[in-house]
């Protein structure tokens, strides 16, 4: 019978050796899994965290492993690819670092070894990722595991699944539930026992014989219905030799039935269900991606407190306990492969290895909806034919391992919207950042409005958007800013254009938490993409958060916005409160200011400020606290000001009636001068259309309409991000002639 034995214990590990040991070094560093070695790195900003090979070593004493035939070293993630030695001799080797994987140690295991495992995150050619906005955290940061096994077994080999597939099929009012095991050593006088228990523990199907292939019915079956009644059953299956069990797998499924129509959105078990919630990176502050079970059950929890029905889980395979996690709160899940940012030639075997995994490791979890096939992919154009054909072939595959599921790609937003690229899978999603990165908030429901009117048999999300904020406070927020104010605002406007438009099947935060991106240095902590809803220690839930709570939550709440900016120069000023209830009064000092109604769950109140004032929100019998100051000098602990910064924005000269390196770059062209004097900058900044790319980026026409939404500064400040700095001097000698250029009169 099978036994499983953890083996996260007694590892020496190196990151400095420059070849595997022979005998465990006593000098070594010693660990226990998870681990990585850029928990520290990773997160610090400049780009120069460890990527490379590092040593993980451990001894083996068959005196104490389990009696079996056969042993099974099953490694549950190791970034990006790995090499197993055992006593100096190499078994496997693996590439995709975010995937279960097995090795099998049997004729090399003695009675003692030296088990080496080396990791490897250095930048190729050939495995995914190599170019995205977040960090590639090194090491075993999953569990690792000796699986022990008889010589009949089920299929421990075979893309790292369990050696079972699974399909359940819902329709008149029955389940029939498809099971195809794999078995390796199946001997003849053997038995395979199929069976299904519902969540009492009651038998409701069983099958005996020797067909390795089996459909067993539910009568009436129990729907997983998501959020509402995340139902799940439990399909066994044995090998059984004269009433011996000698192995047995077990697998956790759900009923259900969905189905995506282009006009009206989502629809499970024939009813409609919009998908509106978040995307999710698995890392943490000081710990990388290396998460042990009481970190996903926080998230998970986050998640939904928020009130979320779906969520994204980006950019690649996410622990099986994740998933089994959105199994039982039912969320529905984007699932995908880290085939991201910069199309690699050499990099096709390892996308359709990823994604084989992904689903044959995965197939059974009734959250999953959505396999993708790659996020922003387009960066450098849509033209490619070795892309479009690496699509093809993902696509296919999909549908060949797994034909109940839909495939999806997340565009880039300068990504065509008649591009082949956008004709392969069978629905679409954009990531667009209008309000952020160029352009304004406005523009983002009437884009989709434009693409669902010239594509409308193709089913079209969002899925990402989003803006950063840190602990930086204004009165006026402005684009740009990073702080909390300004994100509230953003995904206030967000919340009102995507979630009235039905036809977007799904709309996906980016991002959930704040995620580890050393590569950046902005915003005033360096190290971290901050588009999170949640500080990346998870300890503070930014407004935002509390804005789609408003929306998605049935728990009634009541939250005072502003909390951390208490310090105020104005006499009159804006307070927001946010809450899922009808009404909402505001107490200034114990002192009434209305009661206010808002259909869009944003409560706005005009507050005195003089003196200290105590605010209290007051929503049925709930009640949230704030305070606020008037002080006479604006407090500076709330400025963002960017260590190494050219020029921050409130340095700007600003002329009355005249432009300044703060105003659009779009508005400033709409006056002859203006747009002279622009393309002379584009030009120093970025390679004209056609012939190169800023940052990874095509400059087609959608991203030099994109470009027209920044101010000078900004772009100046994005792109100077990817090694073309202008000077103080060059910046501010462009706002002096932008300053003498008046602004055309408007009605």
């Amino acid at each position: 019978m099978r036994t499983t034995l953890q083996l996260n214990s007694g590892w020496a590990f190196s990151k400095r050796a420059t070849e595997p040991p022979t005998d465990l070094p006593t000098a070594w560093e010693a660990v226990t899994l998870p681990h990585t070695y850029n928990a520290k790195d990773g997160q610090d900003g400049g780009n120069d965290y460890h990527r490379g090979v590092c040593y993980y070593a451990r001894q083996l004493k068959k005196s104490e492993l389990p009696q079996a035939a056969r042993y099974y070293l099953e490694i549950r993630g190791a970034n990006s690819s790995a090499d197993v030695l055992l006593d100096g001799k190499q078994l496997c080797h693996h590439d995709g670092g975010y995937s279960t994987w097995r090795v099998d140690l049997t004729k090399d295991l003695r009675e003692e070894s030296l088990l080496v495992i080396a990791v490897d995150n250095s930048p190729n050619d050939r495995v995914y990722p190599q170019m995205a906005d977040f960090t590639f955290y090194g090491g075993l940061y999953r569990d690792v595991r000796l699986v022990c096994v008889e010589d009949c077994h089920f299929d421990l080999l075979l893309d790292g699944g369990e050696g079972i597939r699974l399909a359940p099929t819902v329709s008149n009012g029955r389940a029939e539930v498809s099971i195809e095991a794999s078995v390796c050593g199946m001997r003849e006088d053997a038995q395979l026992r199929y069976c299904i228990v519902d969540a009492s523990g009651v038998t409701v199907a069983t099958h005996t014989g020797k067909e390795t292939a089996a459909i067993l019915t539910v009568e009436q079956p129990h729907l997983w219905q998501g959020k509402q009644d995340p139902y799940l059953y439990r399909a066994t299956v044995e090998l059984i030799l004269y009433g011996d069990v000698l192995d047995r797998v077990s697998l956790r499924f759900g009923c259900r039935s969905f189905h995506i129509d282009p006009d009206r959105g989502f629809f499970l078990n024939g009813k409609h269900y919009p998908l509106r919630g978040v995307s999710r990176h698995q890392d943490r502050l000081g710990i990388g991606n290396a998460l042990l079970p009481h970190h996903h059950l926080e998230d998970i929890d986050l998640i939904c407190e928020l009130g979320a029905t779906t969520v994204r889980l980006a950019h690649y395979q996410h622990d099986q306990y994740f998933y089994d996690l959105c199994d039982e709160r039912g969320l529905v899940v984007w699932a995908e492969i880290p085939y991201i940012s910069r199309h690699m030639p050499k990099g096709r075997e390892n996308t359709l290895s990823q994604m084989r995994e992904l689903i044959v490791q995965n197939h059974h979890h009734p959250s999953i909806i959505i396999w993708g096939l790659s996020n922003e992919i387009t960066m450098g154009g849509d033209k490619d034919s070795d892309l479009l054909e690496n699509h093809r072939l993902l696509n296919d595959l999909c549908h060949q391992l797994d034909p109940t599921r839909l495939t999806a790609v997340a565009a880039v937003s300068p990504c065509p919207i008649d591009s082949p690229y956008l004709q392969i899978p069978d629905v679409v999603s954009y990531n667009h950042y209008f309000g952020w990165y160029g352009g304004n908030t406005a523009m983002n429901g009437p884009w989709f409005d434009r693409f669902h009117a010239r594509h409308p048999q193709i089913p079209i999300g969002c899925s990402e958007y989003g803006c950063e904020a840190l602990d930086w406070h204004t009165s006026h927020p402005v684009q740009g800013d990073y702080t909390e104010e300004y994100q509230a605002h953003y995904h206030e406007e967000l919340i009102r254009q995507l979630f009235e438009r039905e036809y977007l099947f799904a709309t996906h935060v980016w991002n959930m938490f704040d995620f580890g991106a050393d590569a950046r240095n902005e915003g005033g902590e360096n190290g971290q993409n901050h588009k999170g809803l949640v500080t990346m220690d998870r300890r503070y839930r930014k407004d935002a958060f509390y804005a789609y709570k408003a929306w998605l939550s049935d728990r009634p709440f009541v939250h005072l916005c502003g909390k951390r900016y208490v310090d105020r120069t104005e006499p009159i000023t804006r307070v927001t409160v946010y809450s899922n209830l009808p009404e909402v009064e505001l107490l200034a000092n114990g002192k009434s200011l209305g009661k206010k109604s808002a259909p869009d769950h944003f409560f706005y109140f005009d507050v005195p400020n003089e003196g200290e004032t105590e605010l209290v929100a007051v929503a049925g019998e709930l009640r949230d606290v704030g305070r606020l100051r008037r002080v006479e000098q604006f407090n500076e602990r709330y400025r963002l000001r960017e260590q190494g910064a050219v020029l921050n924005w409130f340095d700007v000269t600003e002329r009355e009636g005249y432009f300044s390196l703060n105003d659009p770059i779009g508005e400033i062209m709409r006056t002859p001068k203006g747009a002279a004097l622009m393309e002379t900058f584009l030009r120093t900044l970025l390679p004209p259309q056609g012939e190169g790319q800023s940052g990874g980026f095509e400059m087609n026409e959608g991203m030099q309409q994109m470009m027209q939404g920044f101010t000078p500064l900004r772009l100046a400040r994005t792109v100077g991000a990817m090694g073309r700095t202008p000077t103080k001097e060059e910046l501010l000698s462009l706002g002096e002639l932008l300053n003498s250029i008046k602004k055309p009169d408007t009605v």
